[in-house]
């Protein structure tokens, strides 16, 4: 359904069965659950899908190794079954990684576990050898069952110096070991929400539509473009807010705490040298102070990341220039003899985790793990969707869905463990076919024929951008609830991630969305200069 649509829908039926408050992964893989299964469901967001926190991901789809000395077997164990199921559903935006480990000591971290459950551990040692090969054995029994990725593979100095020549020659050892890579969260969502509203009008999704408090039983809605409010009555409100769930329960009246964030920031660098030397590999290791850090290759480009600063308002999420220093100082002791300079920077990112509210000694103890946190607003009850991993989304999202059926006294009738996400559906028989080498095959897997069958719109190369066509932005705007001129840039596209924006493309985008969505040349500007700010503001890129 179109936005207007949709809006109007609201004005003629004011009940629903299920308000959805947050369209990041959470709320969208709850909402495709719901949707499958014939539920009356409304999803809304403040802003675009996506553009919190799901959308500041480090792009990564992992059992979550380091989780295994928290002890949090379960949450490995469900995060790799779900890591599989993510590379089976959606191959053509989740890929294999192989994700390697150095090493600098071998008996070093044998004591962290045991300090950590006695409350003892102020800051964990560097784990060593031996403790990164037990927990790799670990995880490799929670994958035997499945054959999505290989086994963890041991090398010693001389070897891990041969395959990585530019890795800091103290090393002791490398482990190597798989999980997956995204090639874009934003799009992931964005078709999650597509899928769901394919099933029918009962379930309906608007983006910059905000949650505004209550009026009685009354939700209270607005439309953040045009200022028009809207009242719905749900029977049930699940909070998917992420850094923000408190914030929406406020408004709400409900005062529980239950969110204690923290903030994640991450870089992308055009530096061919830095590329070359990781291959296709991941780069995942713990720096000096016990943080988690990774190196990353995505397409031509590095992702390094990532900090876990605790931060109290996620709305001031940005990534600073102490966060740079780390950065570089991070890469210098992996690979000491590649120079990184600033100028190499293309786009930073940052966003805020979730996570649950925690009196952790580091922001590294506080559990991944995600809970359902159920309050009764007079008769109404609001499930608040508390922490979890990017990669668990669906198990979350199909908890959640079994506790909302059960509310509203139905019976499960599909499930989303084996469905094909959007691209995926058909996508193994597709790529050996000649649509499979096709640059729409790449970017859309399967979606690639809806695509071409799109007659609107001229299909000639953009002027600026001759990746992308003015037909494939066209089919954008009108088919994947594109809104404002950043959502085409920042979450539909890989463009401003991957360094190829300039001020010319970003005035032929405009010109493209000003026809296909009505705005005025007023509308229009005002467009340009808000993703300018966006860009420069958030993102460090400045045109």
């Amino acid at each position: 359904m179109i936005r207007a649509e949709i809006l109007q829908s609201l004005r003629e039926k004011e009940s629903i069965s299920v308000l959805i408050i947050g369209g990041g992964i959470n709320g969208a893989g709850t909402f495709r659950d719901l949707a499958l299964n014939g539920v009356d469901v409304l999803l809304i967001d403040r802003a675009d899908f996506c553009s919190g926190a799901s959308g500041a991901s480090s792009h990564m789809a992992h059992g979550g190794l380091r989780y295994l000395e928290n002890g949090e077997f379960h949450l490995v164990r469900e995060a790799v079954e779900e890591r599989n199921r993510m590379l089976q559903n959606a191959p053509h935006l989740v890929r294999p990684l192989p994700t390697t480990i150095p090493i600098y000591k071998f008996w070093s971290g044998l004591l962290n576990a045991p300090l950590k459950f006695l409350g003892w551990l102020k800051k964990p040692s560097e784990r060593g050898a031996l403790v990164i090969k037990l927990g790799l054995m670990v995880y490799d029994a929670f994958t035997r069952a499945q054959s999505t990725v290989p086994t963890h593979r041991f090398a010693g100095r001389t070897a891990s110096l041969k395959k990585f020549p530019q890795l800091n020659p103290n090393i002791r050892y490398t482990a190597t070991y798989y999980d997956g890579s995204i090639l874009s969260p934003e799009r992931y969502t964005v078709e999650l929400i597509l899928d769901a509203e394919s099933e029918g009008p009962h379930a309906r999704a608007l983006n910059y539509v905000s949650f505004r408090g209550l009026d009685g039983k009354n939700v209270l809605l607005k439309d953040e473009l045009t200022g028009a409010q809207y009242q719905i009555r749900p029977k049930l409100i699940i909070n998917a807010a992420g850094a923000w769930i408190d914030r929406v329960n406020t408004d709400l009246g409900l005062a529980e705490r239950y969110i204690g964030g923290t903030k994640g920031s991450h870089l992308v660098l055009d530096n061919p040298e830095l590329r070359a030397a990781i291959s296709e590999n991941e780069l995942f290791f713990e720096n000096k102070d016990g943080r988690i850090v990774l190196i990353f290759p995505l397409l031509d480009k590095v992702i390094i990341g990532t900090s876990d600063l605790p931060i109290e308002n996620a709305d001031e999420a940005r990534c600073t220039e102490g966060e740079v220093d780390y950065f570089f100082e991070m890469v210098g002791r992996v690979f000491p003899g590649i120079q990184l300079a600033r100028e190499q920077i293309i786009f930073r990112f940052s966003g805020v985790r979730p996570l649950a509210f925690s009196d952790a000694n580091t922001t590294g103890q506080i559990t991944r793990d995600h809970s359902l946190r159920e309050e009764l607003l007079e008769d109404i009850p609001v499930y608040s969707l508390v922490g979890g991993k990017w990669t668990s989304y669906r198990a979350f999202s199909e908890q959640t869905t079994d506790k909302a059926l059960t509310f509203l006294g139905l019976s499960r009738t599909a499930d989303t463990r084996n469905l094909p996400i959007g691209g995926g559906q058909d996508y193994a028989v597709m790529k050996e076919s000649p649509e499979g080498d096709t640059p729409l095959f790449e970017r859309y897997g399967s979606r690639c024929r809806e695509i071409s069958a799109y007659h609107k719109g001229e299909n000639t190369p953009l002027k600026h951008y001759p990746e992308m066509t003015q037909h494939e932005v066209n089919f954008l705007a009108e088919k994947e609830k594109v809104v404002r001129l950043d959502d085409l840039i920042l979450r539909r596209s890989l463009m401003a991630f991957l360094g190829y924006l300039n001020r010319p493309l970003i005035d032929e985008l405009a010109d493209i969305l000003a026809r296909d969505l009505g705005w005025s040349d007023g509308h229009k500007h005002t467009e340009i200069e808000r993703t300018l700010e966006i860009l420069q503001d958030r993102h460090g890129v400045n045109l």
